[in-house]
């Protein structure tokens, strides 16, 4: 017990190797569970609420849905808009109701017995809805959690066709996202930037932690709502959660039937389907859940070496459901999803930035392959909702297989000079993680202004890694250190693992204050076996560097500290100090396949100082939230990229800074027309930056991170236009617009974008839940740089063009 075993592939054999001990966590394991069987024996007094759901004119809503959060208690009413909820244990609650055509709102009851309420809710055309998240790690009005918080809805995410993460880029503020066409998003957030396989924004869905680029999930599919926090959330979130956490949260099944279908057809060969499905099989004990999605597209890009469509791509995602209540307080929830990729054109580069801007969307490339791209991520989670103590269980799989059919080319270029070679078969490039976390956490109480939460978490990843690098006849025209005919493989097996504990208590005065503090303890034990090969085009494969290991621990410490004064339920103020921290790692300093040494870097830290103030005013027709932060990042993860064989060298060399202020507002301006907005700068600057160059390290203090425009804006405005005095068939038209202030791609601020705007559109007609939309991004056709490397030339990847298509819809079971 306590001893974790992992198996490392080798070119000759896998070894087995005994990477760390894990018995202070292991032990806490066992203590949590001992709580939980302690907490489940309690015997504290449950009861019931009943009431009624009614309209603005007191008339009762059937099928509302009544939800009692942080619980497995929820109904419908019926056709009186009754509702009955059952097995209630004393203390305070949160229910938050919903139907369709009325603002949503969660509602606090103190329940000491049986308690009998009337709820009334609103049209949605006068009021906004109230958002729950899970920021926290448990269900809560985001107005009661004291960090930035944006919440993007499921209805936000269908009207502004939000399809991938990325295109959440400036709809929440100081949020940068993009990728060079292999479907990797590099975030920035508050001038924070992912600049290696370690994110420095943790993305969550569904409670699992994407737990690096390669298991990386982008699409979205019958998504809930998107939660973004702003700023480091290392204490409850652990390893590269620096700059902020991005967590995803899929619709789930419950007692009602539900489903989606939809049609997406537009230009340039797009096609994009969805079905949807959750529906009880036992009620009230078996709930399943399926969506699926295919997306289709003829590309953007055209191969001028042979007139072909480059970038063509498709993609096959499925996420599917198993939900079972053993009681009012046990719940088991089994959740499997796959993502099938193929990318016909997976590094869509142009060579020089002039070129790619006169003659867009044109490159010439004589090695073209398919880009083979397989995840997988499954799930068990095992919930507790105790009358004193909650417990939480969350275990997952995730694995990522990805190649390239053929050799891809690298030298971006129509010359037989150098191509990538990774189809080694499924013992390399094959990432496998498993993740556990346990929590625990006080449930509601009336009589303690105490809350608490504790956990565990344990992590496990193998990464091995083989890359060739074929250099061809043409190979030293690029210079005098490329051979011609021969390859170079380098093989990398990366095993890491490591264990976290963490705690956050929180203590609520009657006059309106609250304070937080919080704590976490990570460590992690990283392991690098390297080996070099050299083989000439028909000859005899060398070994120029046997196998040589690196290993190395790397400690963290995240605290956290917030107070929080709310004037009312509807406005509040708060301070509060966060720490987040980007893993540490080893790194190969040479491409030179005779000189694999192997070097460590440290964790990067950030810490962020905030103050803020969320409102809710006029009724629930305005909301405001206000931030300002300031950040400093030690020993920053300064990426470099070491040519022929492209393989990135990360060092700690550099100091930043970072501050800023952000601004978000939504306002039912009048009856059925919202409008929704914020508008965030960021000052980030490098006080301490040595990088390599041709003369030795030059110092480039002052410099701006990369992928961090200054300013990001957004402005959206919505007007549904009833027909009749029914909600069920009306018009809609939204307009959408997105700035982004200029940015640079290079350390060296050498390479970069101007700032520029982006126009989408859409309108359409709805009735009896079915809808037919028109849709455009990008109108104006804007043309900007999405990403670009820095090889000595310029690459640049744009970004999509204009595109426009039609969407037909059908929501059932509402």
């Amino acid at each position: 017990m306590g001893r974790i075993i992992v198996i490392s592939p080798h070119l000759k054999a896998r070894k087995m190797i005994r990477i760390a001990r894990f018995e202070a966590p292991v032990r806490s394991v066992f203590l949590l569970m001992v709580c939980v069987m302690l907490a489940t024996t309690s015997t504290l007094a449950q009861h019931v609420v009943s009431g009624k759901v009614l309209s603005p004119d007191n008339t009762g809503l059937p099928k509302a849905s009544v939800q009692v959060l942080n619980s497995n208690l929820a109904t419908a009413t019926d056709e009186q808009g009754n509702f009955v909820l059952e097995h209630i244990p004393s203390g305070s609650h949160v229910l938050r109701v919903s139907a369709l055509g009325y603002a949503t709102e969660n509602h606090t009851v103190i329940v000491e017995g049986n308690l009998s309420i009337d709820i009334q809710l609103n049209s949605v055309e006068n009021r906004l809805d109230e958002a729950v998240v899970t920021a926290q790690k448990m269900e809560s009005d985001p107005h009661d959690v004291p960090a930035s918080l944006s919440v993007i809805s499921s209805r936000a995410i269908e009207q502004q066709y939000i399809w991938n993460v990325m295109d959440v880029t400036a709809v929440v503020p100081n949020l940068n996202m993009a990728n060079p066409g292999d479907g990797r998003n590099v975030a920035s957030l508050r001038g924070i930037t992912t600049t290696s396989y370690n994110q420095a924004v943790a993305t969550y869905v569904d409670g699992v932690n994407q737990f690096g680029l390669d298991t990386y999930i982008p699409y979205l599919l019958d998504v809930e709502r998107i939660e973004v926090l702003r700023g480091p959330q290392g204490t409850l979130y652990g390893r590269n959660a620096m700059a902020g956490v991005i967590n995803i949260v899929t619709k789930r099944p419950t007692n009602q039937t539900t489903g989606l279908a939809e049609i997406n057809l537009g230009n340039r060969g797009q096609q994009r389907y969805v079905l949807g499905l959750r529906t009880p099989i036992v009620k009230d004990k078996l709930f399943f859940g399926a969506s699926l999605l295919y997306n289709g597209l003829d590309g953007f890009y055209t191969n001028d070496f042979d007139s072909s469509d480059y970038d063509r791509q498709q993609a096959v995602f499925g996420n599917y459901y198993l939900k079972y209540l053993l009681n009012t307080q046990w719940a088991m929830t089994l959740n499997f999803k796959h993502v099938s990729n193929r990318n016909d054109g997976s590094f869509a580069l142009i060579m020089g930035l002039e070129d790619a801007f006169e003659n867009p969307f044109h490159l010439n490339q004589n090695a073209k392959t398919t880009m083979v791209d397989e995840s997988r991520n499954v799930s068990l989670s095992i919930n507790h909702f105790g009358n004193t103590i909650s417990f939480s269980s969350q275990t997952a799989f995730q694995s990522n297989y990805r190649y390239y059919r053929t050799p891809i080319d690298a030298d971006f270029m129509p010359l037989d000079a150098m191509s990538v070679v990774n189809n080694y078969g499924r013992d390399w490039n094959n990432v496998k993680v498993f993740t556990q976390e346990f929590k625990l956490s006080s449930a509601p109480s009336k009589d303690s202004p105490f809350n608490w939460t504790v956990g565990t978490f344990l992590f496990h990843q193998d990464a091995p890694t083989k890359q060739g690098t074929h250099f061809g006849t043409d190979a030293p025209l690029l210079g005098d250190d490329y051979p011609a005919n021969a390859t170079s493989i380098l093989t990398n097996s990366a095993v890491n693992q490591g264990a976290a504990v963490f705690g956050q208590l929180g203590y609520r005065f009657e006059n309106g204050w609250e304070l937080q503090a919080g704590l976490r303890y990570d460590y992690e034990h990283a392991n690098l076996d390297a080996r070099g090969e050299f083989q000439p085009d028909g000859g005899d494969l060398m070994v120029l560097q046997p196998d040589t290991a690196t290993s190395a621990d790397f400690h963290a410490l995240s605290p956290s500290l917030s107070a929080k004064y709310a004037f009312h339920d509807r406005s509040q103020v708060y301070a509060s100090y966060t720490r987040g921290f980007r893993a540490g790692g080893i790194s190969q300093l040479s491409s030179d396949p005779s000189e694999a040494l192997l070097q460590p870097f440290d964790p990067e830290y950030s810490d962020n100082v905030e103050v803020g103030s969320k409102n809710m005013l006029l009724n629930r027709q305005l909301e405001v939230n206000v931030a300002a932060f300031y950040t400093r990042v030690h020993d920053a993860q300064v990426p470099t990229l070491v040519l022929p064989d492209a393989i990135t060298v990360t060092q700690n060399t550099g100091r930043m800074e970072s501050m800023g202020l952000e601004l978000e507002a939504t306002a039912r301006v009048i009856r059925n027309f919202s409008l929704w907005g914020n508008a965030a700068f960021t000052h980030a600057r490098y006080l301490d930056l040595n990088t390599a160059g041709e003369e030795g390290n030059v110092q480039l203090k002052g410099n701006r991170p990369v992928f961090t425009p200054e300013w990001t804006g957004f402005l959206g405005a919505h007007y549904t236009l009833p027909i009749g005095t029914s909600q069920r068939q009306q018009f809609q038209l939204g307009v959408y617009g997105k700035f982004i202030g200029q940015q640079y791609f290079t350390v060296e601020n050498t390479l970069g974008q101007g700032a520029y705007s982006l126009l989408n559109a859409n309108i359409g007609y709805s009735f009896q839940g079915y809808e037919l939309m028109v849709w455009g991004q990008n109108l104006a056709d804007k043309r900007y740089a999405d990403y670009a490397y820095n090889f000595g030339f310029a690459a640049v990847h744009l970004g999509r063009p204009a595109t426009y298509g039609v969407t037909l819809r059908k929501h059932f079971g509402l």
